[in-house]
């Protein structure tokens, strides 16, 4: 058996088969594609890292959902509906706005 140490790799962990409750408010989830990915992904600390999230939501079958759901949910951290923190800050200032006029 190998020894594992600081300088191992990480053993990749399927997530495309991973249950889910059809009747959750969240089902919509296993059909993304973030399924496929590791979620550190999705929480990246830079703009390079937050463009590669971009390119794996700009086909994704649940995008305009996953994009509602964070920002009904108010998620502050994150690449979420292919936004990042700061374009739901602006979606949600604008929106704002409008309902105030």
């Amino acid at each position: 058996m190998a020894k594992l140490t600081a300088r191992s790799k990480p053993i990749p962990v399927e997530t495309a088969h991973v249950p889910h409750d059809p009747d959750s408010t969240t089902a919509w989830m296993a059909d993304g594609n973030c399924r496929l990915h590791p979620p550190a992904t999705f929480f990246p600390s830079d703009g390079v890292g937050v463009d590669r999230a971009r390119k794996i939501c700009r086909d994704c079958p649940v995008l305009s959902t996953c994009l509602e759901f964070s920002l009904d949910e108010r998620i502050d951290h994150g690449v979420w509906g292919g936004c990042s923190e700061r374009e739901r800050r602006r979606i949600l200032k604008r929106r704002r706005v409008a309902a105030s006029a």
